[in-house]
């Protein structure tokens, strides 16, 4: 529920990259470590299937090569007791991993979940990157707490993954004498490769959250790489004998829904039914193609406060459109400035659901270049008469249309990627609108011997009915992203006609510049500051124009104070001034205007955590100082308690506002709650609940998924909304919507 501006949301990209990924990108290893060369370990080939129980005790896995794991922080190859071993073995349809993990101290070894790409930023894990291409540059993330609890992602840069992608795949874990240990299986029909390819790039890395923070990792074990960066990856030798079978895979969905909307209408009932059909054209092109999609096992959004004058973001969550979304990735770094094809305009109107007939995509891998294509049509379909008056629309019934994205890159070598990407369609099915924009991005991990640098550039170009202006856009950015010294520069420009109609674009018509550095040391062990982990010096610098240079914005961030202990706790002190020129008027809550007019004012925050290993986490963070021509405070407050083996989570989030201004004072709040109880880590049931005092609306979405099998699912959501009417304050919240499906979806492959 974080509600973060433009400086906390860069800082998170650069340094978290979501939930589970802290572990996974974590810059660590030594200043000055040499590398020894790339590793390499050979499979051990197998005729039998391995039965997952997370325990090591088949023969084969004593007869498998081993691999050692190497501490890389916080000492870069030092001595740890945490010796880790890693065997592979591979079969005719499956590769397997091992993984025995000592521990000195078992009983304190952490787990706090077992949900499906959960938060496992506090938790024991070993995560496993796989180059199946060999192009040192595109792969697979595989991850695995001690409680058997699986993530998993696509990697399409060395700084990060996409955990959108959900493959097929299975994991079991065990408690032993010297620790834990793992078995992961990973079927050779959720990876694309080339058939025929005996190397594949491997890296392996184990997380302990206690006590520090520790990695271990088998390739490059240097505080400026990232296990994301395949370029630095291992070798794994012996797989060229996977079968990929026929490349088909069929999942047919059943939904079952009952609704009912309070005064509105009575409860009805409906059923679906659809499915997706997967063919792979070649061993790393694939080929979606998908009849009535559904979406009803999506998750909620997580409602925003929002105290700007601009659009707020909210991520895409639904199953269809997530896998292979990183392929789509355009430029470098852009992030929400501007994201080119944004995939929620797709079957989606200001909230309301517009229903898919079907449609198609391709991704893939042809030789060196890299293709994406998809093509949808939208359903015509009734709207109601809120999203007609918040869109202007000529009437209540939207018509189908059909809408299109392509997205094309040719990899040069290693480090230079040039692409192209085309967009087409408008989701109201009102206007033409095409986007046609290309990109090249230029990376390395050997600059100044071992240190990353990345360059990219892009531009595009809009058509169709626009308004007046100039129709392109253009950017740049040099990006130095390394464990001393993180630095990057940014900018990019948008003509006041640039309107891409499938994208997100929240202020055309500027030119935004961000300059940004951090200086990050680590103390030594054995000096007077001993107790902190690591220390971020942050300046942070942004400038908006209009179209004519015009100035309309301004931010400074600077973080004097930011400190990350041994212990895994951290707090944070900042400054950060402001100057916003208002054209016009700004509502910033109901009733509440800002007169257009220059504003310079200046906002300071303090932040702290703690560590995220805890069974009991606590996080506060304090903005306080002027806001425009008055005074605002926000507190953000978060309590989050897990049980001993991760089955029972309890989080409380809740953010206040309260502003005194001139034009009138106003309180927002935005209380939210996630409860979940796991079974097991194929059976899980989840209930969100959140409240704002803008809407004055209770939702709630409880949802139970059970795994039966990888690829089989079975789905029960019911979702509830209560609405606080304020014409009859004498009355408590009354019901307002009541919707509850259930999907059983199931997967043949040949």
């Amino acid at each position: 529920m974080r509600v973060l501006n433009n400086h906390v949301i860069r800082r998170l990209k650069r340094r978290l990259i979501g939930r589970a990924l802290t572990l996974g990108m974590m810059s660590v290893a030594a200043h000055g470590l040499a590398l020894a060369g790339t590793p390499s370990i050979a499979a051990l080939r197998i005729s039998s299937s391995i039965t997952l129980d997370g325990k090591l005790d088949e023969p084969a896995w004593r007869d498998a090569p081993v691999i050692r794991l190497v501490q890389q922080a916080p000492h870069p190859g030092g001595e740890t007791p945490y010796i880790t071993e890693v065997r592979v073995l591979v079969g005719s349809d499956a590769i397997y991993f091992g993984i025995l993990c000592h521990d000195p101290h078992p009983e304190a070894i952490a787990m706090h979940t077992m949900v499906r790409d959960g938060d496992q930023s506090g938790d024991d894990t070993i995560a496993i990157v796989l180059d199946t291409y060999g192009d040192r540059r595109t792969g697979y993330y595989f991850q695995v707490n001690a409680a058997g609890a699986r993530v998993d992602g696509l990697i399409d840069n060395p700084q990060s993954a996409s955990l959108d992608w959900d493959g097929i795949w299975d994991a079991r874990t065990a408690r032993v004498k010297e620790g834990w240990s793992a078995e992961i299986m990973i079927p050779s029909r959720t990876l694309s490769f080339a058939r025929g390819r005996d190397e594949w790039g491997l890296n392996v890395q184990r997380f302990i959250s206690r006590g520090g923070r520790t990695w271990l990792r088998w390739s490059s074990p240097t505080l400026d790489s990232f296990l994301f960066d395949l370029s630095r990856a291992g070798i794994l030798k012996g797989v060229g004998d996977l079968e990929q079978g026929k490349g088909i895979e069929l999942t047919p969905y059943a939904t079952g829904k009952s609704s009912r909307f309070y005064g509105v209408s009575p409860r009805s009932w409906q059923a679906s039914e659809g499915g997706d059909l997967t063919w792979k054209i070649t061993p790393q092109l694939v080929s979606v193609f998908t009849v009535n999609t559904d979406f009803a096992e999506t998750e909620v959004d997580a409602r925003q406060i929002n105290l700007t004058r601009f659009p707020l973001f909210f991520p895409e969550k639904r199953a269809f459109f997530l896998e292979g979304a990183n392929q789509y990735t355009f430029g470098l770094g852009l992030g929400q400035q501007f994201i080119p094809f944004f995939s929620r305009n797709i079957g989606l109107l200001d909230g309301t659901q517009i229903p898919l007939d079907g449609g198609v995509k391709l991704n893939g891998r042809a030789g060196k270049w890299n293709l994406a294509f998809l093509d949808v049509h939208t359903r015509d379909t009734v709207v109601p008469l809120s999203v007609v008056g918040d869109l202007a629309l000529p009437s209540n019934i939207v018509q189908g249309t059909n809408l299109f994205a392509s997205r094309v890159s040719y990899d040069f070598n290693d480090n230079l990627r040039i692409g192209t990407l085309v967009t087409h369609g408008d989701p109201e099915a009102l206007r033409q609108n095409t986007l046609a924009g290309i990109d090249a991005v230029w990376r390395t991990s050997k600059f100044r011997e071992d240190k990353n640098l990345l360059v990219g550039g892009w531009t595009a170009t809009t058509q169709g009915d626009l308004p007046p202006g100039g129709r392109s856009g253009w950017g740049f950015k040099v990006d130095y992203p390394n464990d001393l010294l993180d630095c990057q520069i940014n900018m990019n420009q948008y003509g006041d006609g640039f309107q891409p109609l499938l994208g997100f674009l929240p202020r055309p018509g500027t030119r935004q510049t961000d300059l940004g550095c951090a200086y990050q040391p680590r103390p030594s062990k054995d000096g007077p500051f001993s107790w902190i982990r690591q220390e971020f010096f942050e300046n942070e610098y942004s400038r908006v124009t209009d179209s004519r240079g015009l100035l309309e914005s301004w931010e400074y961030f600077m973080a004097p104070i930011n400190v990350r202990m041994e212990t895994g706790d951290r707090f944070e002190f900042n400054w950060n001034p402001h100057g916003e020129t208002l054209l016009a008027p700004f509502e910033v809550s109901p009733g509440v205007i800002i007169p257009a007019g220059d504003y310079t004012f200046t906002r300071w925050r303090f932040e702290a955590q703690t560590s995220a290993h805890r069974p009991l986490q606590f996080g506060t963070t304090t903005w306080f100082g002027q806001f425009y021509n008055g005074h605002l405070t926000q507190q953000e407050n978060y309590l989050k308690w897990t049980s001993p083996k991760g089955r029972v989570q309890i989080e409380l989030d809740t953010q206040n506002d309260f502003a005194h201004m001139p034009e009138g004072n106003f309180v927002q709040k935005l209380w939210q709650a996630q409860v979940a109880y796991a079974w097991n880590p194929n059976l899980i049931l989840t209930s969100f609940i959140q409240y704002d005092t803008d809407s004055q609306n209770v939702g709630t979405n409880t949802r139970l998924r059970w795994t039966i099998k990888p690829g089989n699912d079975l789905f029960i959501v019911w979702n509830r909304g209560w609405q606080r009417l304020l014409t009859r304050p004498d009355l408590s919240l009354v019901p307002q919507t009541d919707l509850i499906a259930v999907k059983l979806r199931w997967t043949f492959r040949y």
